[in-house]
């Protein structure tokens, strides 16, 4: 049997759907939920239904008859979705998760602590399959009963305070202290530490990473701090007043993306950035066609969404062994600005 294709102006339902293909509503249910016991002709009659009327399973109902209760959807809460770190995670968890037919729901927390709750709120009310978070808050521990529950977490750049859970991170502190000490092998003695906002566990590691450097460099070593840069307007005018002191560091180390871009900003804008060295932490798009290139300490964030994502899927899979954090290597890329040596060298 054929059924006409035919117009319809809202969207359809299964009721709309079982109308057409002359069948009851629970045998267009088996179809859709590819249950057996429907015979081939009658699988054929509402399929065919299906496709004349465009209709689009409810997803969340469809897991409340779904043997496994799945919802084919995983909840990713990132800092800034914008920022091109947290963008390219994003992608990568969404390339994982399509090959699992999962759809990904991604929202920003701002780095607000009350706002990551309520979008965490929001992920599980919606049932999502699973979790993979960037975290602001200090104590995790909220989302234990969600654990209990069945729901897998996974944290991103960011571990887990006060929960046991699997977390996929950089070493941030043993990165930092590796790009400082690029600065003061070129002979540099005055530097400054350029940072994110020490609310967030990475720039407190970062910060500890540049000092520890500096301290093991010896006492003729002379640190500048700036901390919680919220913006590039606001990194760009710290390292103006750094390059306003009497004795200005030589050299810095600017400790996010959108702080080293603020900070380039002040260096071309003074017409210094051939004078001043400069290490940033992360990546830039076009950061070695820029005169110098910006050198850098460059974190692996396809690779750390994609091993996010899959640990995630494992454990959706029934993988119930110990959570494990996961250290993905940061590599210095040298380009020539943090090469450039302090003045009478």
């Amino acid at each position: 049997m054929s059924v006409p294709i035919r117009a319809h102006r809202t969207r359809a339902t299964i009721r709309d759907v079982a109308a057409l293909a002359g069948v009851g509503i629970k045998t267009v249910s088996r179809v859709i939920n590819d249950e057996a016991n429907v015979s081939p002709g009658m699988r054929q009659r509402v399929q065919s239904a299906v496709v004349a009327l465009n209709f689009q399973p409810h997803q969340g109902a469809g897991a409340l008859r779904r043997a496994d209760h799945k919802t084919r959807t995983l909840g990713l809460l990132l800092d800034a979705v914008d920022n091109p770190f947290s963008a390219t995670i994003n992608r990568a968890v969404e390339a994982v998760a399509s090959r699992h037919g999962t759809a990904v729901f991604a929202a920003s927390s701002d780095d607000d602590p009350e706002r990551e709750r309520s979008l965490v709120d929001v992920f599980t009310r919606r049932r999502v399959d699973g979790l993979l978070l960037t975290m602001i808050g200090q104590d995790h521990g909220y989302l234990q009963a969600e654990r209990e529950q069945g729901t897998p977490l996974v944290f991103l750049d960011r571990p887990p305070i006060g929960l046991l859970a699997d977390a996929v991170v950089t070493d941030n502190h043993a990165a930092a202290r590796t790009a400082t000490e690029h600065l003061l092998a070129a002979g540099h003695r005055r530097v400054a530490h350029v940072g994110d906002e020490l609310t967030i566990s990475t720039a407190r590691d970062r910060r500890q990473g540049f000092t520890a450097a500096v301290e093991a460099a010896g006492p003729d070593v002379v640190a500048h701090h700036v901390d919680d840069l919220r913006s590039e307007a606001e990194a760009e005018a710290a390292v103006r007043a750094l390059l306003d002191l009497a004795e200005p560091p030589t050299a810095l180390f600017t400790a996010q993306n959108l702080v080293t871009i603020g900070a380039l900003r002040a260096l071309h804008g003074t017409g210094r950035q051939h004078e001043v060295a400069l290490v940033g932490f992360d990546d830039l798009l076009l950061a070695d066609l820029l005169e110098p290139g910006v050198t850098v300490m460059a974190q692996d964030p396809a690779r750390i969404g994609t091993l996010a994502a899959e640990r995630l899927f494992d454990r959706l899979g029934g993988s119930s062994g110990p959570e494990e954090t996961v250290v993905v290597p940061a590599a210095l890329v040298v380009r020539g600005s943090g090469e450039i040596a302090p003045p009478g060298r």
